[in-house]
C-alpha cells in the first residue's frame, strides 16, 4: 500500500472528496483506487475562519509500482517522494506488533506485576499474550468499587487511602481526559499496539487515526474491566487490595544483587525471579521501602503549580474563531509556556477541554488537584494545570537524598489541606486576586468545578515564592497568546503536585534496576512515562524485556 500525507480538505467536505483528492494526487482513474483507510487526521486553524482537515491516508493501487516508479521511489527502503502539491508519498509502513517470545508450556516461576495502572496492565496483557501467566498485584480495589471509594472523597469528603484517584485498578490515568497522545520515540510501533489493544477492549476506532485521541472516564472504566478480563482468559491472575511492603532479595557470591518475590502486607511472600515494578506515581510508601531496600533510585525534576478554570466557550472561540462550537471541532484545547525573568518556565499540563478540576489526594490531611473530562467534554469549564518547573536543587530543607521531592510535595498538599480549611476543601483565588495579591472572598463568572469545594483565600503562600512569582509573571503572558486568558473571573484552585514522579528508579538497558536484577522499573512512578499512551508503551517494553531476559535464561523461546 502507499501512504499519502498533507491531504488538505475543506471543515465541512463531503464523503466524495477524500478519495476525490486520492485520485487527483496519484494520477490515476476512479476505478483504480481498490480501496482506502485515514491514517491520521487533524486540523489546521491557523487561518482564522477557515480550518480546514489534514489527512494521511493508506491507499490500495494496483498501479502501486507504477506510481513509485514514476517517483523513483525505492521500494525496498523507507524513504518518500514528494509529489507536486508537496504532499508525501511513500510506502505505508508496517506497524505490525510481533511478539518477542514464547513461554513454554511449563514456567518454573511466573513473573509478578506491581500495579494495575496502564503501564501494568499492558505490561500483564503482553506477558499474558505471550504465553507466561503473570501474577498482577494491585494495592487498590476493581475499578468500579474504586469509582465508589472515590466518589466519596468527592461527595462526603470520606478518603480511602487505598482506594482513590491514584490507587486502584485502572491507576490514576481512570480519572482523567483520557488522552492518548505522547512526543515519545516510539520505532518499534509500540503505541500502535496500545492503541489497538484499546479498540479491541471497546474504544471507538477513531483513537487510531485523529491526532490528538481521547477516551474519557466514563469509557475507560469498561475499558479496563475488558481488559482484565482477557488477561485472565489468558492464564493470568489478578489479586486486588494487595500492597507489596517489602522485596525478597538475595545476593550471590559475586556480591550481585537479586529479587527472589514480594512480601505482601499480611506477611505472605511469593517467590518471583522477575518482577515490573509499575507503581505510578504516587506510591510514597512503596518508594520508602525500596530506598531502605537499597534499590537505586535518584531525585528527579517535577513540577508545581494550580489548576486554572475558564469558561470553555472563551477557549474555543480564541482557538477556532468564527468556526467555534463546529460540531466536528469539539472543545477546543491549548499549550502555553513561558519563560520566566527567574530563570524558571512555567507551562500549561494535561489541558482538560470541557472538564472538571477534581480531587486527587491519596494520603489523610492533604490536599490535591487533577483535571479530568469525558468522552464528550461538554462540560462548561475548561481547566488545565499551570505549573512551574522545579528541579532536585529545589528539595533542600525538605528531606535528604532522592525522597526529598516527596517531602516538597507533602508540606504544600498539607498546607493546602489548611487553606481549604481541614477538611479536602481545596482554596482557591480568582486570577484577578492573585495578580493583585488580595484574597478572594467570593467566586464570579466561573464557578469551581472542584468537589467536595472550593473556599475563597489567598494563594500568595501556598506555593514556594519563586513558583508564586513566576506564575504571576506567565498569566499576562497567556493572555497575549490566548484573549481572556487572565480574565479577573478565571479561576485558581490548589494545589497541583502531582504532575510526574519526584524520583526516578533507574534501569539499564535491558530494563533492569541498576543495582538488583530481575526488577524491573517501569511507567510513571519510576520515571519512565507521563500520561496513559506512554505508561503504556513503556509497559509493554518491560513485558518484552522480562521475556528476553526468560529466553537468555533458556526458560522461554524466542521469535523472529
Amino acid at each position: 500500500m502507499l501512504r499519502l500525507t498533507d491531504i488538505k480538505l475543506p471543515l465541512d467536505h463531503d464523503a466524495a472528496a477524500l478519495p476525490a483528492a486520492i485520485v487527483a494526487r496519484l494520477g490515476i482513474h476512479a476505478d483504480e483506487l481498490a480501496g482506502y483507510s485515514i491514517a491520521r487526521r487533524s486540523h489546521d486553524a491557523r487561518k482564522r475562519g477557515a480550518i480546514s482537515w489534514i489527512y494521511s491516508v493508506d491507499v490500495d493501487t494496483p498501479r502501486e509500482a507504477d506510481i513509485l516508479w514514476r517517483l523513483q521511489l525505492d521500494a525496498e527502503v523507507a524513504q518518500f517522494a514528494r509529489d507536486a502539491d508537496g504532499g508525501k508519498v511513500m510506502k505505508t509502513p508496517d506497524t505490525t506488533y510481533r511478539f518477542v517470545a514464547r513461554a513454554p508450556e511449563h514456567l518454573p516461576l511466573r513473573p509478578i506485576v506491581i500495579g494495575m495502572g496502564p503501564c501494568g496492565l499492558f505490561a500483564a496483557l503482553v506477558l499474558a499474550q505471550m504465553g507466561f501467566r503473570p501474577l498482577v498485584l494491585e494495592r487498590g480495589k476493581e475499578v468500579r468499587e474504586r469509582t465508589k471509594d472515590t466518589w466519596g472523597l468527592w461527595r462526603k469528603k470520606i478518603l480511602n487511602p487505598e482506594s482513590n484517584v491514584q490507587f486502584g485498578e485502572g491507576g490514576a490515568g481512570t480519572f482523567s481526559d483520557g488522552k492518548l497522545y505522547s512526543q515519545i520515540s516510539d520505532k518499534h510501533h509500540h503505541g500502535r499496539k496500545v492503541l489497538a489493544e484499546f479498540v479491541a477492549a471497546g474504544a471507538p476506532a477513531e483513537i487510531l487515526y485523529v491526532s490528538k485521541p481521547h477516551i474519557g472516564t466514563f469509557r475507560l472504566v469498561s475499558m479496563v474491566e475488558h481488559m482484565r478480563a482477557t488477561i485472565e482468559s489468558l492464564g493470568g491472575e489478578i489479586r486486588f487490595s494487595q500492597r507489596v511492603d517489602d522485596l525478597l532479595v538475595e545476593s550471590d557470591t559475586a556480591g550481585t544483587r537479586h529479587v527472589r518475590g514480594v512480601v505482601l502486607a499480611d506477611g505472605a511472600q511469593l517467590r518471583a525471579d522477575h518482577v515490573v515494578l509499575a507503581l505510578g506515581h504516587s506510591a510514597r510508601d512503596t518508594f520508602t521501602m525500596l530506598h531502605d531496600r537499597a534499590v537505586f533510585m535518584e531525585a528527579k525534576p517535577f513540577s508545581i503549580g494550580f489548576r486554572i478554570e475558564h469558561p470553555q466557550s472563551l477557549i474555543d472561540q480564541a482557538r477556532f474563531g468564527p468556526q467555534a462550537g463546529h460540531p466536528l471541532l469539539g472543545a477546543a484545547d491549548y499549550k502555553l509556556v513561558h519563560h520566566c525573568r527567574n530563570g524558571r518556565s512555567v507551562y500549561s499540563f494535561c489541558m482538560c477541554p470541557g472538564g472538571t478540576v477534581v480531587a486527587a489526594a491519596s494520603e489523610p490531611g492533604r490536599v490535591v488537584t487533577n483535571g479530568m473530562s469525558q468522552y464528550s467534554r461538554n462540560e462548561r469549564n475548561a481547566n488545565a494545570a499551570i505549573v512551574c518547573g522545579i528541579t532536585p536543587e529545589d528539595y533542600a530543607g525538605y528531606g535528604d537524598g532522592p525522597l526529598a521531592g516527596i517531602g516538597l510535595q507533602r508540606h504544600w498538599e498539607s498546607l493546602a489541606f489548611e487553606l481549604g480549611g481541614g477538611d479536602y476543601t481545596a482554596p482557591g483565588q480568582l486570577v484577578g486576586d492573585f495578580l493583585a495579591n488580595r484574597a478572594s472572598v467570593q467566586f464570579g463568572a466561573v464557578q469551581p468545578s472542584y468537589t467536595p469545594a472550593v473556599r475563597p483565600s489567598n494563594l500568595d503562600a501556598s506555593l514556594p515564592r519563586y513558583a508564586i512569582d513566576a506564575i504571576r509573571e506567565a498569566l499576562p503572558a497567556f493572555d497575549r497568546q490566548i484573549r481572556g486568558f487572565g480574565m479577573h473571573d478565571a479561576l485558581l484552585t490548589g494545589v497541583e503536585t502531582r504532575t510526574s514522579s519526584p524520583l526516578r528508579i533507574t534501569r539499564g538497558e535491558d530494563g533492569q534496576s541498576l543495582n538488583t536484577r530481575g526488577l524491573y522499573p517501569a511507567g510513571e512512578g519510576a520515571g519512565y512515562a507521563g500520561g496513559i499512551f506512554s505508561a503504556g508503551v513503556d509497559g509493554i517494553r518491560m513485558a518484552e524485556a522480562v521475556a528476553r531476559s526468560l529466553v537468555a535464561a533458556g526458560q522461554a523461546h524466542a521469535i523472529g
